[in-house]
């Protein structure tokens, strides 16, 4: 019978493993794309950022304080927020706070909702759990909040003329913001809707996998990770719809004028 839970893993095999970043790095060299010091420089941001993770979550899953892992999971936020922002080739001035909030109420109801009502997780706020759950969800749902706050300001900026017209023969801010409302929590949707297509056919999720390494029988790890797809579908779900409507309520006022003078351009967008 072969050893069941996953193998440990020592500096000898982390470093081999690093050799296959050679191969990408070939690719670079040998196609002229000069993206070399930029793969080192991401190689050796993974290996910092994986590394501090890992003793910061050993030392909070091993101290169980909700203080602590309140303040973890606002960081986890703060940074998907951010993230999710600077994606976008246009912003306005209160995006990131708008980013945050929206990422803030929808991951941590899927994720408390999950742990707590589905899974029946005691105390409901486990580390142990939330912490990996939410960093799924919030790992997910900021590119789709991205999708879905460029392609709506993309939408209002760039059809402005018919928006404000429709505004000018009479239509309310909400019939002419409609259309470019729903395309843009449509866009959004679209990447974890191609995930729950091909998921588990095409690809293994790394949770199941996860589970599968370290013993698990396959159905649970099947049946867990068909919660976690439902979770970051409505999670997704509700922050692309949660974030267009930010922007709604930002750009439109209530003399029913479109305010695009308030989106500008990343810069490089």
């Amino acid at each position: 019978m072969p050893e069941r839970g996953a193998l440990p893993i020592g500096v000898a095999q982390l470093g081999m493993a690093a050799l296959l970043v050679l191969c990408a790095g070939a690719v670079s060299v040998g196609m002229r794309l000069r993206l070399e010091r930029t793969l080192a420089i991401a190689s050796a941001r993974t290996v910092l950022q994986l590394s501090l993770v890992g003793y910061v979550l050993a030392w909070v899953f091993r101290v169980e304080s909700p203080w602590i892992l309140a303040g973890v999971l606002l960081i986890m936020t703060a940074v998907a927020g951010h993230a999710a922002v600077a994606r976008s080739t246009r912003r306005f001035a209160g995006a990131g706070v708008g980013a945050f909030l929206t990422l803030v109420l929808t991951g941590l109801v899927t994720t408390f909702t999950v742990t707590g009502v589905i899974l029946g997780v005691r105390p409901w706020y486990h580390a142990q759990y939330v912490v990996p759950l939410l960093g799924m969800v919030l790992g997910n749902s900021l590119t789709g909040v991205s999708l879905s706050l460029d392609t709506l300001l993309a939408d209002l900026d760039e059809q402005r003329d018919r928006v404000e017209m429709e505004l000018a023969l009479g239509a309310t801010r909400w019939e002419a913001a409609r259309g470019p409302l729903r395309e843009a929590v449509r866009r959004g949707m679209i990447p974890i809707l191609n995930s729950m297509t091909v998921v588990g056919i095409v690809s293994l999720p790394g949770m199941m996998t996860g589970q599968i390494l370290e013993g698990a029988d396959p159905l649970t790890a099947v049946r867990y990770q068909i919660v976690v797809m439902f979770m970051i579908a409505a999670a997704t779900a509700l922050g692309c719809m949660g974030l267009t409507l930010f922007v709604y309520s930002r750009l439109f006022n209530e003399r029913h004028q479109l305010r695009t003078e308030r989106i500008e351009r990343a810069k490089g967008g």
